[in-house]
């Protein structure tokens, strides 16, 4: 519990490499986490090379740690290997829709930060990289993802060079409903929110970026409805090439 409570993003990684029989045994052990159906819906390209770093690079906006951590992990929802058995076992698979594609996503996701429990316990740092799901038909052509294979989670993993302030969070009360969904009031956004926006980090973002409030960061500069929107259209387009959508 302490590894999780403790926990940073790590964005600067030693000149120290990661062992191949350390990341296997993580990445085997990581396979324990919930599955739906005992399917394992996922596959994981590992990617040491500079070269392949480097071309993976701007899928990721060119988030230096993707070309300096010792490994790049890129985590698939992945139908193709359940649908290629089932066909070779006389089953008719129906693997290839929106659904199927949200179950496969779970799976990747949770193993995914089961892999993050562990490799943090064992004194790696990990980055986990958003930016998998905004330009997704870029890395399907750079790691070759066949049909019904799409990459929904990116991790840098290696040996920390840096030792970060954690970043805040809400508190629990702002995340946990009794019995049923409760809206948010004026108020408990306010109660939510405010520690938040007081944080001195957090007022010299809104001043340096010459807004009014924090969420003001995040609607116009950080996630604007634009980029949004575009980047939807994206992740729509990979996942009808990909086999997921008509």
């Amino acid at each position: 519990m302490e590894t999780v409570k403790n926990r940073r993003s790590i964005r600067k990684y030693a000149d120290r490499t990661v062992d191949d029989n350390l990341l296997n045994r993580l990445l085997e052990v990581s396979e324990r986490t919930q599955t739906m159906g005992n399917l394992q819906l996922y596959s994981v390209v590992v990617t040491r090379s500079a070269e392949m770093k480097e071309r993976l690079a701007p899928a990721h906006f060119n988030q230096p740690m993707v070309r300096q951590a010792p490994v790049v992990l890129t985590v698939c929802a992945d139908f193709n290997r359940t649908v290629k058995w089932a066909e070779q076992r006389k089953a008719q698979p129906g693997y290839d829709n929106f659904l199927s594609f949200m179950n496969a996503a779970t799976d990747a996701l949770l193993y995914t930060q089961t892999f993050c429990n562990l490799a943090e316990a064992e004194g790696l740092g990990v980055c986990y990289l958003g930016t998998t799901l905004y330009q997704p038909l870029q890395i399907i052509d750079i790691l070759k993802l066949p049909r019904l294979v799409m990459p929904v989670a990116t991790l840098t993993v290696g040996w920390p060079d840096e030792h970060p302030e954690q970043t805040d969070r809400l508190p629990l009360k702002a995340m946990v409903h009794d019995e049923t969904y409760c809206d948010y009031t004026p108020e408990a956004i306010d109660g939510y929110f405010g520690p938040k926006e007081q944080l001195p980090v957090n007022k010299r973002f809104v001043e340096i970026n010459r807004k009014e409030t924090l969420a003001q960061i995040f609607t116009d500069i950080r996630y604007t409805k634009k980029d949004n929107e575009a980047m939807s259209t994206g992740m729509l387009d990979a996942l009808k090439r990909q086999g997921f959508l008509d």
